[in-house]
């Protein structure tokens, strides 16, 4: 097994950049893949797993409730260390995990066997992996078997990245509104014209589904789009870029035009009626908005601030528009994937994070859980020699936003 350097676990963060496949939505795909893993090897669980610099994230999961989980313990954050399948068919028959919290604790893993997922670089990003609460035996045939699954799940990853629409709602999918709106903000710089972003979320998505069920649920989402397209114009790119969450570009549209515009995409939405378990409902979403200047040159930055105000319209009681002030722009920073660690109790206390974005000012960091990080600490950055006191400026869910002392 090897050790993974900073220098490395970055070049492997940057593989996993580019699928751009974190915190997407469920795929029917990968569900598919999961679940015949299941059914072939008789195991109660199986997931495509990805794992970024703190945490393992479940791209799919059968049997497991969470949807992702730390990395430290992980089974997983050992089968992305070597280029051969791990088999562990009684954890506790093995040094390596007996005294693991999966397996002392729930899940109870007593067996787990992972295939690596590795990229066409050579990294390995994630892994396809079965699991039981009891032992069990694995043979060559079942090991070629799963690694077949495993390269069916590299090949769909690839043909992702070919994508234009998503398959449920129609609008473009993530990297194909990140790869137009590239090139619609390049034209709106060359030729000096105004260009805005609206992101907007859906108001207790999660409520719906629990509600009505994920068939009301798909529906709400393709009625968003649809709700949209009928007010935006034919020039205006609209894309999924999460579970419930859309972004808008608007072209030649100023902060005035593009809050708008936003007033008239939050009537539409909240205009809409849909079927559920429990009769006709309604849906609200909330909104963020961000305008272009030499500032926010970059698609990353100007999704960021409209991310921002969009969070602020959800702090604020959502069903609402809010757009993003000029000031905060240079704070922002660039889109990254790195490795980093909160650092403090004078340098005995640690703990992972993935820096998200980066800027001279501050950052952006994710962890598992807020709870236990000081307002104070240090942000490591080991690949790339980087140390900084900073101080946070805002928790929201499992982000900290800080700036640099």
């Amino acid at each position: 097994m090897t050790v993974l350097s900073a220098a490395n676990e970055q070049v492997r963060l940057n593989a996993l950049a580019r699928y751009d496949v974190l915190d997407t939505p469920n795929e029917s795909v990968f569900d598919r893949i999961t679940s015949l893993v299941c059914s072939i090897f008789a195991v109660p669980m199986a997931t495509v797993t990805f794992l970024d610099a703190h945490r393992q994230w479940f791209k799919s999961r059968q049997g497991i409730t969470d949807c992702e989980g730390d990395r430290g313990p992980a089974f997983c954050n050992l089968t992305i260390r070597q280029s051969e399948p791990l088999i562990v068919t009684d954890t506790h028959q093995d040094g390596r995990f007996a005294n693991n919290p999966l397996v002392l604790g729930p899940p109870f893993l007593r067996f787990y066997v992972g295939i690596p997922l590795r990229s066409t670089e050579g990294q390995n990003i994630g892994t396809l992996c079965a699991m039981s609460p009891e032992p069990r035996a694995i043979s060559a045939a079942e090991i070629a078997i799963l690694s077949d699954l495993a390269a069916v799940v590299m090949e769909t990853l690839e043909l992702r990245l070919l994508a234009t629409t998503d398959g449920l709602t129609g609008a473009l999918s993530r990297r194909a509104f990140r790869d137009e709106g590239a090139r619609t903000l390049a034209l709106a710089q060359r030729h000096r014209h105004d260009v805005s972003c609206i992101a907007l979320d859906l108001d207790h998505f999660k409520s719906i589904n629990d509600t009505h069920g994920h068939a009301a649920g798909d529906s709400v989402l393709f009625g968003t789009v649809a709700a949209c397209r009928r007010l935006l114009r034919q020039t205006d790119l609209i894309g999924r870029v999460g579970g419930e969450e859309f972004a808008v570009l608007l072209p030649y549209a100023d902060r005035a035009a593009a809050l708008g515009v936003a007033e008239k995409l939050r009537a539409g939405i909240a205009a809409e009626s849909f079927d559920g378990s429990e009769g006709p409902f309604k849906v609200t979403a909330s909104f963020g908005i961000a305008t272009l200047t030499p500032a926010s040159a970059d698609l990353d930055t100007l999704l960021a601030l409209a991310d921002a105000a969009l969070y602020c319209a959800k702090s604020e009681g959502r069903n609402r528009c809010i757009a993003a002030p000029a000031t905060d722009i240079a704070s922002v920073g660039r889109r990254v994937l790195k490795a980093g660690q909160i650092v403090f109790n004078g340098g005995r206390s640690a703990i992972d994070c993935t820096v998200k974005r980066l800027s001279g000012e501050g950052a952006s960091l994710a962890v598992l859980s807020t709870a236990g990080v000081p307002e104070r600490f240090k942000l490591a950055i080991a690949a790339d020699g980087f140390s900084k006191t900073c101080a946070i400026a805002r928790k929201a869910g499992s982000e900290i936003e800080v700036q640099f002392a």
